[in-house]
């Protein structure tokens, strides 16, 4: 089953602001003349994966979802919020917040953040 996306306002400026890190790192990269990929570059490719992958399955096994207690549910109250991986084994390591809604088959991505 395949879910529509929800953003919430903030969270999709970050993803937008990653976004726009990672094609200024491309296109310096590529300016300069090198291959590899810069650190932008990488870590929106992730979060995007990570996206993609909710989209698809939430409870994709390289997500590692699993609740998250300290951020209320954003359309009921009694809903759980969930935590995903974008990265892990990573200092200040990536982490997508999201949950069920407001819709059947919808998912709304609350936060896309470092790890505390």
């Amino acid at each position: 089953m395949r879910f529509e996306l929800r953003w919430t306002r903030s969270a999709k400026e970050t993803y937008e602001e990653l976004r726009k890190r990672a094609l200024q790192a491309t296109e310096a990269r590529l300016k300069a003349g090198e291959t590899k990929a810069r650190k932008a570059e990488g870590l929106f490719k992730q979060v995007a994966k990570c996206v993609g992958l909710l989209a698809q399955n939430p409870r994709h096994p390289g997500l590692q979802t699993h609740a998250f207690d300290s951020i209320e549910h954003p359309y009921q109250k009694d809903q759980k919020v969930f935590e995903a991986y974008v990265q892990n084994q990573t200092p200040g390591a990536y982490r997508l917040f999201w949950c069920y809604g407001p819709g059947k088959a919808e998912i709304t991505i609350i936060a896309v953040t470092p790890h505390p």
